[in-house]
């Protein structure tokens, strides 16, 4: 009789758990991967990835011609044009979001550069899902860009290394010709993340009403199999779903309702909630702070994460696509240039660039060339002579100041 009373229960789990703060739901198998989907059903991706595009696209790009070791900068140059404006359908910011939205959602960017009488046109960014490497030994000899228009192939210059194909990609360890997304790295979290939230829907449909069990009192304790599943179907019908959330349970003699506590497993949910974003933004590398993740989240410690992201994310990820573009674009324009981004223009980084020049400035043993040259900025004539100013000891200087306080008094 136990028996047979324990598999309807099992056998009524399986089709509907009425239980909504069972961790059972958390089970997933092991084949379910987190894919590019997930920046349009996840919000802490999708703030992760946005945050990130968004705040690298509008810095401002500069091109400077290499002098002998020395950088001058070329305001006029079309290579800056062809940065700001990439083609007709995009602006430079809007360009440089879906590119580098590609290298965080895909592990790779891919862009294309068109030509109008052999000088380069245009900047096009290429869906990575529409791109294959080809390789020979190893190595890749062209890419495959497939369409509705039909495929092409973009062939490498085996002498040169260039192609009309700029290939911007993550370090992956197990592959050499495709980058590795960060969504890999928090595909766990994110599914946890995304069983969360459907789970709290779940909870939502019921009123957020906590689950609870029906006692038979009287008798032996035992339902006959024909009262059993009577009271199955008339309950599941009449007082499970949102629609019937808030019903009054009547109940016939002998059964009694009793609730469940499960306030501790709830403060758990909204804990693994906190804890599965966390790990989805530790794996974009943005602190958890910007994501309105609850935390320390302080005003300075809001200062010390916006500086946090720039200087160990967006920073480097800007240095990855100027030297990129540098190498690329020199080969194309036929000069030595070098493509950088301004990052005095950078707001964030203005009162640790005011303490850096406040140091420079009190350096006296550099010449103001050289301090000029720290700063980005050009030499000047008369610059490189070293001004030293003779270092007196204390009691002098206390002297001195004495004497200048009597001068005043008596003058």
């Amino acid at each position: 009789m136990v028996k047979a009373y324990l598999k309807k229960i099992a056998k009524n789990y399986q089709k509907k758990s009425f239980n909504n703060f069972d961790l059972g739901f958390l089970n997933f198998s092991d084949n379910e991967s987190a894919g590019v989907n997930s920046y349009k059903t996840n919000a802490i991706v999708h703030r992760c990835v946005s945050l990130i595009a968004t705040s690298a696209s509008h810095v401002p790009w500069q091109i400077y011609r290499n002098n002998q070791g020395s950088r001058v900068i070329i305001k006029n140059h079309p290579g800056l044009n062809l940065l700001k404006h990439p083609n007709n359908e995009k602006s430079g910011a809007d360009f440089f979001i879906e590119s580098l939205s590609n290298l965080l959602l895909y592990g790779n960017s891919y862009i294309y550069i068109s030509f109008e009488n052999h000088n380069p046109k245009g900047l096009h960014n290429l869906h990575p899902s529409l791109i294959s490497p080809l390789t020979s030994e190893g190595k890749i000899i062209a890419y495959n860009f497939g369409s509705v228009h039909g495929k092409h192939n973009f062939n490498i210059n085996p002498v040169t290394g260039k192609s009309e194909i700029l290939h911007i990609k993550n370090y992956h360890p197990t592959d050499q010709q495709k980058g590795l997304s960060a969504l890999s790295a928090a595909s766990s979290a994110i599914n946890l993340h995304a069983k969360i939230m459907d789970w709290n829907k779940s909870l939502l449909k019921n009123a957020i009403r906590p689950s609870g069990a029906l006692v038979f009192q009287d008798g032996d304790g035992y339902l006959t199999d024909e009262q059993f599943e009577r009271l199955q179907q008339q309950f599941y019908d009449n007082f499970s779903g949102s629609s019937n959330s808030g019903k009054p349970l009547i109940l016939e003699g002998g059964l009694k309702w009793q609730e469940t506590s499960n306030a501790e497993k709830f403060e758990k949910f909204i804990e693994l909630k906190d804890s599965s974003a966390r790990d989805i933004a530790i794996a974009f590398n943005v602190p958890p702070q910007l994501l309105g993740i609850s935390g320390d989240n302080t005003y300075s410690n809001m200062q010390e994460a916006r500086l946090a992201l720039w200087e160990e994310n967006i920073i480097p990820l800007l240095d990855k696509y100027a030297d990129a573009l540098s190498s690329w674009l020199s080969y194309w324009y036929n000069e030595d240039l070098i493509i950088d981004f301004d990052k005095d223009a950078i707001s964030v980084l203005t009162e640790r660039r005011e303490s850096l020049w406040s140091k420079i400035s009190d350096a006296n043993f550099m010449t103001i060339n050289e301090k000029r040259h720290l700063v980005g900025l050009p030499s000047i004539e008369g610059g490189d002579s070293l001004n030293l100013t003779p270092i007196m000891d204390k009691q002098s200087i206390s002297i001195i100041g004495e004497d200048r306080n009597k001068q005043r008094i008596t003058g």
